[in-house]
Order: structure tokens, then C-alpha cells, then sequence
């Protein structure tokens, strides 16, 4: 591990014209990186519908997301592969191979037949392009944030390293700019029709602007040293790993740090999101601009942030943000729903539902294969009918045997008792059970989709912009202390691991594993335990064990 004794070439190294240019074009070529990766994040509605038709509505968007989470699944391994290759061979060339495996994963989605015309093979095929994309950014993170912080002079490597933090954000807002700017082009009909490939198509042009970019950098100055002195590591994988002393940097810097900087960056960007769009009916223009929005306010703060902590250290900056995320993520989405369909929260609110239904009789409403039918129980057709309609529900323990009834307000529905009818007459008391529960939500004030009159859009950015300031605290001095946790010889393969089990997992699975939730309780903000507990844990673990690192040296 760096220690704050370590002498050498960041001892006496100072920024350089050179050193800033070099900097800038490695954090644009990641910009590119992280667009082509998140632009299958805010498509996941359009992706859900072309390749998961054969599922209805609730069940194909939860698979879109559990694709989009399987990219996040595989970066671990990425880091492992990449990592590997970073500390044997050098940062620049494992920035090539991961740029254009990613680049032109991406670009093949956007040429990808959908379920109508080649089945079953669509989502397969869809599945292993994210998985590539996910492999190429786990190499791609570490090296980046390594090769900036070996580059950068002591005492500014949270200022500097803040830079590559902004990447990920930047990305995101070009990919939602584009998105946008297709929308309202080709107006929602065409854009959903077809329209969504193009976003992913463009990305071959920018994936032949970073290769560009790329080729122009130079090694890092500390692994030329390394290089030229023969001291790089022969088998970073065991001396990362194999090894406690520092293995359990690792383990310490996953559980104390990155876990709940993960959850807090996916919870302000993507969950927030998609809980505008699929739980508020916020329509998906409106989205995209509000959290464009928040995200331009909020993305000088990772500089901020970053900065700040070469002042005052990196640790309690990021578990503050942990903190207030966790003690403020119930209040701030409740905000967040009242003023972005005001509607949707007052009829909750003077028109509740509840579900009274024999819990034996319940199934989990989330169909991964399209197999379940839903209509073998009383609960089970109730319940499916709320999950297709995304309302708010409490749940009511009936006794043994009763039938499932909706209450909404004082307004009672029963449901059709499969075990009474069957065969056309089953269907058909089905439908007209599912009208009746259309109308008496209708009736009760439930709208279909938030009214674009009603949205109050500074509100709602006010909300937003607030998620995103939390997710600069922890994630704007994140990289350099990950920089500073580990050796050079190793640094790559060391903080690239916990960086993605971090954010692949804890992070990446927040929005499907959060969705699912809700879908299972019917309360919509259920989802928000999951972030909540994680980044509450990373506080207690960061407290105890995580050490500052701010003043120390890495050039060994």
C-alpha cells in the first residue's frame, strides 16, 4: 500500500501544459465511453417493448432493466481482465482494446432485429452485447482514473482526478441531449417505432473520435518509471488478492467507500429517472430534459467536490454524502412525486388502495419467462392488474380461503374466483374486472399520465439537482482515493475490482432490484430500502475501518 513517506515523481512533479492536454483528451475519450454505455439506460423503455415483447408490460421493462444490468454484472471480471493487462503492458494500450469493444457493441444494437423478427434470439443477442460493453468498462475506469492521478502534481490528484469523475455524467448528459434532439425531431411515433436506433448508430462516429484521441496519448510518467526500472508486477492477480495486507484494502475500500458511493450515484441518476417515467408517468421527453437539467446545475460540484478534498481529505466527504442519502432518500422522492404528478399523490392519498387477499394465494407479480399467466387466484388477478397499472397499493391479510377484493377508497371490487369458472367465462370475467378497476381509478383520480400543466418543473429539478450534489460528494474524490489505497505495481488490477463490485453490482442492479421490490409490495417507494440500507452500511463500515488518504504519495 502507498504510504505518506513514499518519495519519488510525485514527490516534485508539477502540472504541465502538456500534462493538462493529455488529462483533458483521456477524460473526453471515457465521455464517449460512458455515452455509448448509458444510452441503453434511457432506451430501456423503447428496448423493453422491441425485444422482450412476449412478455407483458411490467415484466418486459424490469427484463430491459436486468439487461441493462447484466453490463454492470460482467465489469468485475473486466476489471480483472483489463486490470491485469493495465499492469503488465500499460494504460494507453488497454484504453484502445476497451474503447473499441465498447464502441462497436453499441453500435450493433442499434442494427439488432427485434423479438418480432428473429424471437427469442433477439434478447439473447441484446444480452451479449451488454455483457461485452460491460467487460470493456471495467477496464476502462481504472485506467483512466490511474492514468490521470499518475499524471497529476502532489496535492491536486482529487482536483484532478474529479475531471475523469465528471466523465461519466458529461456522457450521460450527451447521450440524453442526443435523445432528445431525436425525439424531437422525429416525434415520438417514429422515434419509438425506429427512431431509438439511431442514438446507438451515431456512436460509431464518436468511437472513431476517441481511437483518435487515444492514439495520441503518451504512458503514464510512474509506469514508464516502473517500466524502465523493471519493478512492474509479474502476477498483479495474486499480489492484488492473494496477499492480506493487501487484500484487505480491497474488501475495505468495497464495503467502506464504493458500495455506498454506488448506490447514491445510480439512485440520483438512473433511479430517479426511471421512477419519473415508469412510476410518476412522467412521458419521456419531460424526463430527459429535467434530468438534463439537474445534471448541468449539479456537474461543477464533482470538480468541487474533488477539489475540496485535497483540502480536507476524502473520507468524510464521501460518507457524508452516504449519510444525507440515507436519511433524506424517503422525504426527497416523496417531494419529487408530489411535484412531479401532484394528481397521482393526491388521489393516494384521499382514494387509497388496499388488496385484502389470503397471502397463501399471492405470487410475486414479476414474470422473468412470460409463463405465468397470473389468473390461477383471486390475489394473483387482482394484484396483476394494479402492478399493469402502477399504482400505489397496502396489502391486507384476508382470511384462509376468502376471494382478493380491491378497495379503493370506499369503493370495494371482488375479484372473480378462478376456482368458480373457467375456460371462456374465466377470460371474460377477467377483462371485465380489469375495466372496472380502469374506471373506479379513473373515477378515484388516478391518472393514466402526469399532466404536463401540472408539472411543477423547478420543483422537480430542485429534487433532482439535490440527488445529483449527493452524488458529487461521493463520487467527485472517489478516484483519487481509490489511486491512493494501493501500490503502483498493482494499483490498476487493486482498485478496479472494488470500483466495479461497487458500482456493477451494488450499483447496477439498483434500478432493477428496487423496481422488483415495488412490483412485489405495490408500494412505490419500497424500491428505496435497498440504496438506503447499503449506503447506511458503507457509513458505519467507512467510519471504522476506511483510512484518509489524501496526503499521500503514489509513485510506488
Amino acid at each position: 500500500m502507498a504510504t505518506s513517506d513514499d518519495q519519488g515523481l510525485s514527490g516534485h512533479h508539477e502540472a504541465t501544459r502538456d500534462d493538462r492536454l493529455v488529462i483533458g483528451a483521456s477524460s473526453l475519450g471515457t465521455v464517449f465511453e460512458w455515452y455509448d454505455f448509458y444510452l441503453y439506460g434511457l432506451l430501456a423503455t423503447s428496448i423493453s417493448k422491441v425485444f422482450f415483447a412476449g412478455v407483458n408490460e411490467t415484466t418486459g421493462f424490469i427484463l430491459a432493466l436486468g439487461a441493462f444490468a447484466a453490463g454492470f454484472a460482467v465489469r468485475p471480471f473486466g476489471a480483472l481482465v483489463f486490470g491485469r493487462i493495465g499492469d503488465l503492458v500499460g494504460r494507453k494500450y488497454t484504453f484502445l482494446v476497451t474503447m473499441a469493444i465498447m464502441g462497436l457493441s453499441t453500435f450493433a444494437v442499434g442494427l439488432l432485429p427485434g423479438y418480432d423478427a428473429i424471437g427469442v434470439a433477439a434478447p439473447i443477442i441484446l444480452v451479449v452485447l451488454r455483457l461485452l460493453q460491460g467487460l470493456a468498462l471495467g477496464g476502462e475506469y481504472g485506467g483512466a482514473a490511474t492514468y490521470v492521478a499518475e499524471h497529476a502534481p502532489e496535492g491536486k490528484r482529487g482536483l484532478y482526478t474529479s475531471f475523469i469523475q465528471t466523465t461519466a455524467t458529461f456522457g450521460l448528459f450527451a447521450a440524453l441531449l442526443v435523445v432528445i434532439g431525436f425525439r424531437v425531431w422525429l416525434g415520438e411515433e417514429a422515434f419509438a417505432a425506429w427512431g431509438w436506433r439511431l442514438p446507438f448508430l451515431v456512436s460509431i462516429i464518436l468511437l472513431g473520435i476517441s481511437l483518435w484521441i487515444r492514439l495520441k496519448l503518451d504512458e503514464s510518467p510512474v509506469f514508464r518509471r516502473m517500466k524502465e526500472s523493471g519493478t512492474t508486477s509479474k502476477a498483479p492477480l495474486s499480489e492484488a488478492f492473494g496477499r492480506w495486507n493487501n487484500l484487505k484494502f480491497v474488501l475495505i475500500c468495497l464495503f467502506g467507500a464504493v458500495a455506498g458511493q454506488a448506490v447514491v450515484w445510480y439512485g440520483g441518476q438512473f433511479y430517479a429517472q426511471f421512477y419519473l417515467e415508469k412510476t410518476l408517468k412522467v412521458d419521456g421527453v419531460t424526463t430527459n430534459i429535467l434530468v438534463a437539467t439537474a445534471l448541468l446545475l449539479g456537474t461543477p460540484f464533482f470538480i468541487f467536490f474533488g477539489w475540496l478534498s485535497d483540502r480536507i481529505g476524502r473520507k468524510f466527504i464521501i460518507l457524508g454524502g452516504c449519510a444525507l442519502a440515507a436519511a433524506t432518500y424517503f422525504p426527497a422522492f416523496h417531494l419529487l412525486s408530489v411535484a412531479a404528478n401532484p394528481a397521482l399523490i393526491a388521489a393516494t392519498e384521499s382514494a387509497a388502495i388496499t388488496v385484502s387477499a389470503d397471502p397463501r394465494e399471492c405470487s410475486f407479480q414479476f414474470d422473468p419467462v412470460g409463463k405465468n399467466r397470473f389468473d390461477t387466484t383471486s390475489c394473483d388477478i387482482a394484484k396483476s392488474w394494479l402492478a399493469r397499472a402502477g399504482v400505489n397499493y397496502r396489502n391486507v391479510a384476508a382470511p384462509p380461503g376468502a376471494v382478493a377484493s380491491i378497495s379503493i377508497g370506499a369503493l370495494t371490487l371482488a375479484a372473480p374466483d378462478p376456482a368458480r369458472i373457467s375456460g371462456a367465462e374465466r377470460a371474460g370475467a377477467i377483462k371485465a374486472y380489469g375495466e372496472s378497476i380502469g374506471k373506479a381509478l379513473a373515477d378515484a383520480g388516478y391518472p393514466a399520465k402526469a399532466d404536463p400543466a401540472r408539472i411543477d418543473r423547478v420543483a422537480v429539478v430542485a429534487v433532482l439537482f439535490y440527488l445529483v450534489l449527493l452524488v458529487t460528494m461521493v463520487y467527485g474524490p472517489i478516484a483519487a482515493m481509490l489511486v491512493e489505497l494501493f501500490p503502483s505495481r498493482i494499483r490498476y488490477t487493486s482498485m478496479s475490482l472494488p470500483y466495479h463490485i461497487g458500482n456493477g453490482w451494488f450499483g447496477g442492479f439498483l434500478p432493477t432490484t428496487a423496481f422488483a421490490m415495488v412490483a412485489a409490495t405495490g408500494n412505490i417507494y419500497y424500491g428505496l430500502w435497498y440504496p438506503v440500507v447499503v449506503a447506511a452500511l458503507t457509513v458505519v463500515v467507512g467510519l471504522i475501518f476506511l483510512p484518509e488518504t489524501f496526503r499521500r504519495r503514489i509513485d510506488q
